[in-house]
Protein backbone atom coordinates (compact mmCIF):
# COMPACT_ATOMS: atom_id res chain seq x y z
CA UNK A 1 0.00 0.00 0.00
CA UNK A 2 1.46 3.26 -1.01
CA UNK A 3 0.41 6.53 -0.19
CA UNK A 4 -1.48 9.18 -1.79
CA UNK A 5 1.16 12.28 -1.38
CA UNK A 6 5.13 11.36 -2.10
CA UNK A 7 5.99 13.70 1.01
CA UNK A 8 4.71 15.31 3.98
CA UNK A 9 4.40 18.73 2.53
CA UNK A 10 2.86 17.38 -0.12
CA UNK A 11 0.22 15.92 2.46
CA UNK A 12 -0.14 19.70 3.74
CA UNK A 13 -0.38 21.26 0.69
CA UNK A 14 -3.30 18.84 -0.19
CA UNK A 15 -3.14 19.30 -3.95
CA UNK A 16 -3.35 23.30 -4.20
CA UNK A 17 -5.72 23.56 -1.89
CA UNK A 18 -3.84 23.31 1.48
CA UNK A 19 -5.00 26.59 2.66
CA UNK A 20 -8.95 26.24 2.02
CA UNK A 21 -8.34 22.45 4.05
CA UNK A 22 -6.65 23.64 7.10
CA UNK A 23 -8.65 26.67 7.53
CA UNK A 24 -11.74 25.14 7.61
CA UNK A 25 -9.94 22.30 9.94
CA UNK A 26 -8.92 25.57 11.90
CA UNK A 27 -11.88 27.56 11.95
CA UNK A 28 -14.03 24.06 12.97
CA UNK A 29 -12.03 23.63 15.84
CA UNK A 30 -12.25 27.46 16.77
CA UNK A 31 -15.80 27.15 16.52
CA UNK A 32 -16.02 24.49 19.12
CA UNK A 33 -14.04 25.40 21.64
CA UNK A 34 -15.84 29.01 21.71
CA UNK A 35 -18.60 26.88 22.39
CA UNK A 36 -17.62 24.95 25.20
CA UNK A 37 -16.18 27.44 26.66
CA UNK A 38 -19.84 29.71 26.15
CA UNK A 39 -21.08 26.61 27.42
CA UNK A 40 -18.97 26.14 30.49
CA UNK A 41 -19.46 29.98 31.43
CA UNK A 42 -23.24 29.03 31.27
CA UNK A 43 -23.29 25.90 33.32
CA UNK A 44 -21.16 27.99 35.94
CA UNK A 45 -23.51 30.81 36.01
CA UNK A 46 -26.73 29.08 36.41
CA UNK A 47 -24.85 26.84 39.24
CA UNK A 48 -23.81 29.94 40.45
CA UNK A 49 -27.91 31.22 40.91
CA UNK A 50 -29.09 28.82 43.16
Amino acid sequence: MTPYWGSFADFLAMGGYGLYVWGSFGVCALALAVELLALRAHRKRLEDQT
